[in-house]
């Protein structure tokens, strides 16, 4: 009964769209997470106690709490400040269920990003910077430069088990009426009952992470070639 593919390829067609929606919720969210990464890793590096302090804030609060929690907080808590939303012409974004997962997935993986990329930049020899200075490169052509390509090949596969994290958490947003892969599932089980469903849910899971580590070992190798 396991091998029968009747159910997978009677439900083709809603398991493609619940694919299509992971993808993107996952992409969207890593992209706009790394866009976040960068001016946490300054704060958190940076020798003035402000910045440090708001970017250590930002990453004990998305990294302590859950990201239930964080996602409930954008997609219901935005409603007390329905009038504000409204007034700065925002709120339309914030009553949409795909867009609030992908900020609070977002705002979620920078906090973890930052720490990966904060941790490999630490691991570099000081001497690097020394180096830089003494070539007369400024502070952000060293790091553009010299740190970054070197900090990158240290948190790349710590980054890619991040992003495979985020890809098995995106199942949570069923909680706020997003189907994705695992809520297009969970329709046909209760459509079917039959639990085979959640088996085959399991294989796709499955290869869709085998897919994502492969992708980044091969990069990985790329990287390490230069």
């Amino acid at each position: 009964m396991i091998m029968d593919t009747s159910l997978v390829v009677d439900n083709a067609g809603r398991l493609y769209e619940g694919f299509k929606l992971t993808l993107a919720l996952v992409g969207l969210s890593a992209a706009c997470a790394a866009i976040v990464t960068v001016p946490l890793v300054l704060g958190l590096r940076s020798n003035a106690w402000a910045p440090r302090a708001v970017s250590g804030a930002y990453v004990t609060f998305f990294r302590g709490s859950p990201l239930l929690a964080q996602l409930f907080l954008i997609y219901y808590g935005s409603g007390q400040f329905r009038p504000l939303l409204e007034y700065l012409g925002v709120w339309w974004l914030f009553r949409d269920a795909f867009f609030c997962s992908v900020l609070a997935f977002a705002l979620n993986s920078a906090a973890y990003t930052a720490v990966l990329v904060k941790g490999a930049i630490d691991a570099l020899p000081e001497g690097q910077w020394e180096a830089a200075a003494a070539l007369g490169l400024g502070w952000f052509a060293t790091l553009r430069k010299v740190i970054l390509p070197q900090a990158i090949r240290v948190a790349l596969p710590g980054y890619g088990n991040e992003i495979v994290l985020l890809t098995k958490a995106s199942s949570i947003t069923m909680a706020v009426t997003l189907y994705e892969l695992l809520g297009v599932i969970k329709v046909i089980y209760s459509r079917t009952f039959d639990i085979t469903i959640y088996i085959w849910a399991a294989a796709i899971y499955i290869v869709i992470v085998s897919a994502i580590r492969l992708g980044f070992a091969l990069l990985e190798r790329s990287f390490f070639r230069w």
